[in-house]
């Protein structure tokens, strides 16, 4: 391609409103332009790179025996409807009305939709197991799109999806999966880990992230410092083990404690420890309230919460909810003389609380010799809060630190959540009606392509991996105008064309600066330059990764080339 002929905007400054290195280089290298809030046109380089990552999950998807498809954007209100999910999904599904009044939904996912074709044409054990994949945008309304296409309310994904007789048969293909996404992120060059998750919205159990590292990312990531645990943070068990203190045990006292409302606060103002003192919070856990205990030094995980509680939403109470339950603002909650009607649970670690501090469900009051033992009404302890760094790591080897990460893949066991929720039934060996256990996997092909350059830059631009380069040589004349450096070029570039390369010629009339720093800020593989030695055949060839530079002559360049991009 001609650079000439093609569109690539760059720009000299970084745009004030991006946050991120992935957007700024985007931006500046002229591979996106926003359209809306959280929404984006992807001009013709980042079209090229997201068409080599999808070739790649292709590639994948296919040799683990998946079928390519393609679903309509645009579902009806009714398949979420049966699901159960349109109520419950929340306020991130664009809901909209055709003509006629029927509601519609863009699609977030499409586990309905799968659910809905596959439940009408297939039958019989004997057609499965099935799986089934696309590459399509999604639209979710993003609270706060940010960070340029890693979080936007308009993205491309790769939805597959599976239906099986058996849950071997599920694990089977799971695995396949799971090794298929490994090849598919190691393919884009990409530092990864696949970590335990939690199924949030979709439903299910059994489910792996895949997070590419960045101080970027959103997740954090807990891991064992030497095994290869790791788990997303809501997700990870905290196996501590709490020695209960053998003091006496002090009569319980309240005490007045104005405006001390926070940890910190009532820490300092009664001159405890964090430890000594037990934090409570309300929830409304579905339809109704449950008050969470933890240690003051710790935090509710409220996935913890929805998984013991086995609800579909957890989510704080607001004060005005407070106030009516508890009698008090927050800050001032805590377990004692609290209505039947709300169940009261507990982390482990508060068991061990002796002589503790909690709220008074007073304002301005608190409780000091608090004992849960002796006075809570606890209905069950157990593990709700998140772990913390130095904490053992669940697997028993090491302890636990944390990293960030950006999500660009997600596996999910989801059983028969959708088959026994929208009767997507087969007949079994013995004629018996079944429902299909389903798997769901998911690959972010859109925040695939801005991890890769979170992961993959430097100061002077993008450095991409060569799998997943828009080209792969870059063939810069110095001064188009010299017809000795144009010639060559222009030979070159066929030749090179011819062996198979992708190569971006830059044959625009722009002082060779602005060539070099544009090649620099795109980022391509190889740079080769035609300088003033074209007439003795002599170029210089650059390595945009190392840096490495050295002049060759164009007998030597073949074989370079296929040294370094393996061609």
């Amino acid at each position: 391609m001609k650079q000439s002929m093609t569109f690539i905007p760059t720009l000299r400054e970084v745009p004030a409103d991006a946050e991120v290195k992935s957007h700024q280089l985007m931006l500046r290298a002229g591979f996106v332009r926003q359209s809306a809030s959280g929404v984006y046109s992807y001009l013709p380089l980042a079209q090229k790179v997201l068409k080599k990552i999808e070739q790649i999950v292709r590639e994948e998807m296919n040799s683990a025996g998946a079928v390519e498809l393609l679903m309509p954007a645009l579902q009806q209100a009714e398949l979420w409807q049966e699901s159960g999910r349109w109520y419950s999904y929340g306020s991130e599904l664009m809901r909209l009305k055709d003509r006629h009044g029927r509601e519609f939904a863009l699609g977030a996912t499409h586990e309905e939709m799968i659910t809905s074709i596959v439940r009408d044409e297939i039958k019989s054990y004997k057609r499965l197991p099935l799986t089934l994949y696309q590459i399509q945008s999604k639209f979710r309304d993003e609270k706060r799109p940010r960070f340029g296409v890693l979080r936007g309310r308009e993205f491309i994904m790769k939805d597959a999806y599976s239906f099986h007789a058996s849950h071997a048969s599920l694990d089977e293909v799971y695995e396949k999966m799971f090794q298929a996404y490994h090849n598919t992120f190691t393919r884009c060059g990409l530092d990864f880990r696949a970590v335990i998750a939690d199924s949030g919205a979709m439903g299910g159990k059994d489910t792996h992230e895949f997070m590419v590292l960045s101080d970027v990312g959103e997740d954090t990531i807990a891991y064992s410092d030497t095994s290869q645990y790791a788990a997303n943070i809501e997700m990870a068990p905290v196996l501590s083990k709490y020695e209960r203190s053998t003091e006496s045990l002090n009569e319980l006292e309240k005490i007045e404690t104005p405006q001390q409302k926070t940890i910190e606060e009532i820490s300092a103002f009664l001159q405890v420890s964090k430890e000594k003192c037990i934090k409570s919070l309300l929830f409304k856990v579905d339809d109704r309230f449950v008050l969470v205990l933890v240690r003051g030094d710790h935090e509710v995980n409220d996935i913890k919460v929805k998984n013991l509680l086995n609800v579909t939403v957890v989510e704080l109470a607001s004060a005005e909810e407070t106030k009516n339950t508890v009698g008090c603002l927050p800050g001032f909650i805590g377990p004692l003389n609290v209505a039947e009607d709300v169940e009261i649970i507990a982390d482990y670690a508060t068991s061990a609380v002796v002589n503790g501090v909690c709220g008074a469900n007073q304002e301005d009051y608190h409780y000091k010799g608090v004992t849960l033992e002796r006075d809570g009404r606890i209905s069950q302890f157990a593990d709700l809060r998140f772990i913390q760094e130095g904490d053992p790591s669940p697997d028993g080897e090491g302890v636990i630190t944390f990293a960030r990460g950006i999500e660009v893949g997600h596996v999910f066991k989801l059983g028969t959540r959708y088959s026994d929720a929208m009767n997507a039934t087969f007949l079994d060996e013995n004629g018996r009606s079944q429902s299909m256990i389903m798997g769901c996997y998911g690959i972010g092909v859109s925040r695939t392509l801005a991890a890769i350059i979170e992961q993959h830059h430097d100061e002077n631009g993008i450095v991409w991996p060569k799998s997943v380069a828009p080209f792969d040589i870059h063939l810069v004349p110095v001064n188009i105008k010299n017809d000795a450096q144009k010639d060559l070029a222009e030979n070159l570039y066929q030749q090179l064309m011819e062996k198979g390369y992708d190569v971006l010629l830059d044959d625009r009339q722009e002082r060779v600066g602005v060539k070099f720093a544009d090649s620099d800020l795109i980022g391509l593989p190889i740079r080769i330059t035609i300088g003033k030695r074209a007439d003795e055949g002599i170029v210089e060839l650059k390595v945009r990764k190392t840096g490495e530079s050295m002049e060759i002559s164009l007998n030597e360049l073949e074989s370079q080339l296929e040294l370094i991009l393996g061609n």
